[in-house]
């Protein structure tokens, strides 16, 4: 750290993402990524795009949004588009975070990040022995809500109904509901909007449309609360989403076929390996996401994450407290997983 840094920001513990190692014949589900390629229209869409890279990529993003506004049953002006979820989950903080913020101990390891980097006050609420979000903890707290839904790391889900429950107990503050992984699962917040202006949806096509790589994001709320999100983007990055993932987006969109198709892989391998994993005498969570959060049998989280990693498999270790035994493992492709499974009773035999 140089003597220049910021007195304010000199104590920030910055998020620490997950490992990307660049080689041949590892299985890499550490990160949540998809297991499959993009849309096949995806790669011909960013070369046409590529032919007009001397100009600024379209400050409304007005294809893509037209399409995500169709896709969502919603009004254009009900979506903004961002770089990955990220982005837009930042400019929520600083947009409705002043009034202090409140999200579970166990959830996605940014969210206590920009709290600190934007300097707002956080309530950090256990979840259950279960690892459940417990929703009468959120009603009327008189803060804004963040929440991962499904949660990640756990996996585990919100009904709809309890997360209407949450924004209407606290009707001058925001609900942000971060659906990452909510295609994976059998219920989401979407139609909880026409009927509550301070829910606010934020998406990302990392995971079930195959873009990790394009960064790219997007989030659906009241034309109000879109209006407020664009004007902080305003004020930071206007050109916030290059000319290239934009197309890249858009041909997603238009390939519903093959969304679903992915989806339903997803879907069934992770119901194959939880089983096989519960064979083994792993403790495994609900899961509405695209990963496993499990605990193995005899071994810390951090010892099976080692010893797996000896034979180039890849998964998440969080040395936390309360899930020091548990990994996070990212659904692959049906092969890979069977690998995994294979490993997995080599080490333990």
């Amino acid at each position: 750290m140089s003597r220049f840094m910021s007195e304010r920001l000199q104590a920030l513990k910055a998020y620490v993402p997950g490992e990307q190692p660049r080689r041949d014949g590892i299985i890499k589900l550490n990160t949540n990524e998809s297991p499959f390629p993009p849309a096949p229209g995806v790669a011909g869409a960013v070369a046409q795009a590529a032919q007009d890279l001397r100009l600024y990529s379209d400050l409304s993003a007005k294809r893509l949004i037209e399409l995500l506004a169709k896709t969502y049953g919603v009004t254009e002006s009900q979506v903004i588009v961002g770089n990955g979820s990220d982005e837009l989950l930042a400019f929520a903080f600083q947009a409705f975070g002043g009034g202090g913020l409140a999200f579970p101990d166990i959830t996605y390891g940014f969210y206590p990040v920009w709290a600190a980097l934007y300097g707002l006050d956080a309530k950090i609420i256990p979840l259950s022995p279960d690892f459940s979000v417990r929703p009468e903890d959120y009603m009327g707290i008189g803060r804004c809500t963040v929440l991962a839904n499904p949660n990640a790391p756990t996996g585990r889900a919100i009904p709809p109904a309890a997360l209407a429950e949450i924004a209407v107990s606290n009707p001058d503050r925001v609900l942000i509901v971060d659906e990452a992984y909510a295609d994976f699962g059998e219920e989401c917040a979407l139609g909880l909007l026409e009927g509550h202006d301070n829910i606010l949806i934020v998406r990302t096509f990392s995971k079930s449309r195959q873009l990790a790589g394009g960064r790219l994001g997007f989030a659906i709320g009241s034309e109000a609360l879109i209006d407020d999100l664009n004007r902080v983007r305003y004020s930071f990055n206007p050109y916030n989403v290059n000319a290239l993932t934009q197309a890249a987006g858009a041909a997603a969109l238009e390939d519903p076929a093959y969304f679903n198709a992915c989806l339903r892989a997803v879907i069934e391998t992770r119901a194959w390996t939880a089983s096989k994993l519960e064979e083994l005498g792993f403790v495994v969570t609900p899961s509405q996401t695209n990963f496993l959060f499990a605990a193995a049998p005899g071994l810390t989280g951090g010892e099976y994450q080692r010893r797996l990693r000896e034979k180039n498999i890849f998964i998440r270790y969080f040395d936390l407290p309360r899930i020091g035994n548990y990994v996070r493992i990212t659904i692959g492709t049906q092969a890979q997983m069977e690998r995994l499974i294979e490993a997995t009773k080599e080490l333990l035999s």
